[in-house]
């Protein structure tokens, strides 16, 4: 477990990096492809369902991001980890590939976790000056990918704390051991990162219940320490209504493209 920090501390970025993979003839060729006429798509042989077409346009690597101070060893393998918390629904589709190949990574563990609405993260409730129950697993947890390299999670629209915008906490391993119960041990991590938010949709989340009551200063894209502008590489989200009202939630989707070697 990382330090419990205190409640005025900021995450420190670390290195961030993004790769071209395309160079030299690869580049020119690519440049080719793009130009000519759309081809039927061949049917995949047998065995080669990590070709996934939602990973093949994506070439490039999402970019390392600090863990921050909130992460907890030994999170919950589960498609579901909202554990009653109050919030607008966010169905997460996050699809993992292989930044050097574009090929989709099956069985890879995704975990995420990140603040309740009232911006305070189980096993560390009071950081953000707010007194609820505190079990120590709410919004956390991870599922594998499938064969296509798509993690599905169900959780809720993240809150803010002092200092942050809008974000979710992401890793990826591979090779995971799953735990009689209910967690994984082993493998290697391949990346850590975070998930972020079009600050429209955040300005107008902001407004709704329960997000209406957490009365502390939201930090911006545009003011946080952590994101870069980068867009999708540095982890922002694609989010797609849910339904006709805010409240009704978000679908959010992102290729995080991870190095394997």
């Amino acid at each position: 477990m990382t330090d419990t920090p205190t409640k005025d501390t900021p995450e420190a970025p670390v290195g961030r990096r993004t790769v071209l993979i395309a160079t030299g003839a690869s580049a020119a060729a690519l440049a080719v492809a793009a130009a000519a006429p759309a081809a039927p798509s061949p049917t995949p042989a047998p065995g080669l369902a990590d070709a996934a077409p939602a990973a093949a346009a994506v070439c490039t690597l999402t970019k390392e991001m600090t863990e921050g101070p909130y992460y907890l060893d030994g999170q919950l393998v589960r498609s579901d980890v909202t554990e009653g918390k109050a919030g607008a629904p966010l169905k997460l589709a996050l699809t993992v590939v292989d930044d050097s190949t574009c090929a989709a990574i099956g069985n890879a563990l995704v975990e995420i976790w990140h603040c309740d609405a009232l911006g305070e993260y189980s096993g560390f409730v009071g950081n953000n000056g707010h007194s609820e129950p505190d079990d120590g697993t709410f919004l956390r947890g991870g599922v594998l990918t499938d064969a296509s390299g798509v993690a599905n999670i169900t959780t809720v629209y993240p809150g803010w704390y002092r200092g942050r915008c809008v974000h979710i906490h992401v890793k990826v391993h591979t090779g995971v051991t799953l735990t009689s119960d209910g967690s994984f041990t082993g493998g290697r991590e391949l990346h850590t990162g975070q998930l972020f938010f079009n600050e429209t949709i955040t300005t107008a989340m902001a407004k709704v219940s329960p997000y209406s009551t957490n009365k502390v200063t939201r930090t911006t894209l545009a003011q946080d320490s952590i994101y870069d502008d980068g867009g999708a590489s540095s982890g922002l989200l694609t989010l797609t209504a849910l339904g006709s009202t805010t409240s009704a939630g978000y679908t959010g989707t992102l290729t995080l493209g991870v190095e394997t070697s």
